[in-house]
């Protein structure tokens, strides 16, 4: 399983590098619009909605990522003003600072298809546009984004496994612990201060102010995890999908971006002020 979940790895990892760097704008938003797509199939699956309603809801998603960001003028080559992108990243930090936590802590569940649809669209759409707005910025900003969740996610497992003693949520992912999750927030807060200093880019807040914005930004990768544990949880499945061999679904995979990388867009509106 193990030498099963490192070859995916490396393939997922090939494939979105030549991608990234490869692609046209356009190129990229389609691509962009088929994992949002792909992440509606499996989020239908997490709603126990049916075969045919999740055909149905895929390429929805997908059109609309593909709508929202063609008109947002993430297809061509000029970013976008912040007035179209900044509202959409808004209301996905209110949703994830908000609202989700209350939502783990009183587990509230996908109950109606309305429901589900509408959290699946605030869920989906804006890290999706915001894949699309952070590489047409510079690719290397969408790949320090990205990475930060990546090295969250590796510290959070190591420390978790050598000093994980107390549970961070038992009822949701007995496997998380407070001392990985501290785990994380250090190995992040490395990675952004090594990666400022080597590329001499000065954090806009100071380096107190930035690694505030690290641990916060840690923080939320670990709700975007724990949000789609309660939601397989109560859905009854172990994966969101089988597209990965070794790694489940595309959800699986993307579920600390969900609730990442629309902030890190915001940041990055509020940087180019």
């Amino acid at each position: 399983m193990l030498r099963l979940r490192v070859l995916t790895a490396i393939v997922l990892l090939a494939g979105l590098l030549s991608a990234l760097l490869l692609l046209p704008a356009m190129g990229w938003l389609l691509l962009c619009a088929a994992i949002c797509g792909a992440a509606a199939w499996e989020w239908g699956g997490l709603a126990s909605f049916g075969r045919g309603a999740r055909s149905i809801l895929a390429p929805v998603f997908a059109l609309a990522c593909l709508a929202l960001g063609y008109s947002a003028g993430l297809a061509g080559d000029r970013l976008p003003p912040p007035s179209y992108l900044g509202p959409i990243y808004l209301v996905s930090a209110a949703f994830w600072l908000g609202v989700i936590p209350a939502w783990l802590a009183l587990k509230w569940k996908l109950d109606s298809a309305a429901l589900a649809v509408a959290v699946g669209a605030v869920v989906l759409l804006p890290p999706a546009l915001a894949l699309a707005h952070l590489r047409l910025i510079d690719p290397r900003v969408l790949l320090a984004a990205m990475a930060a969740v990546w090295v969250a996610d590796i510290a959070a497992y190591f420390s978790g496994r050598a000093f994980g003693r107390h549970k961070l949520a038992p009822g949701i992912s007995p496997g998380k612990t407070w001392e990985g999750a501290a785990g994380a927030a250090i190995g992040v807060l490395v990675f952004g201060i090594v990666l400022s200093s080597a590329l001499n880019i000065p954090p806009p807040a100071g380096w107190a102010g930035f690694a505030v914005l690290l641990i916060v930004y840690t923080g939320i990768s670990i709700v975007g995890d724990l949000f789609e544990s309660l939601l397989k949880r109560q859905a009854g499945l172990k994966d969101s999908g089988t597209l990965l061999p070794g790694h489940g679904g595309i959800l699986d995979r993307i579920d600390s971006l969900t609730s990442t990388l629309p902030i890190a867009g915001l940041a990055a509106l509020w940087w180019a002020r």
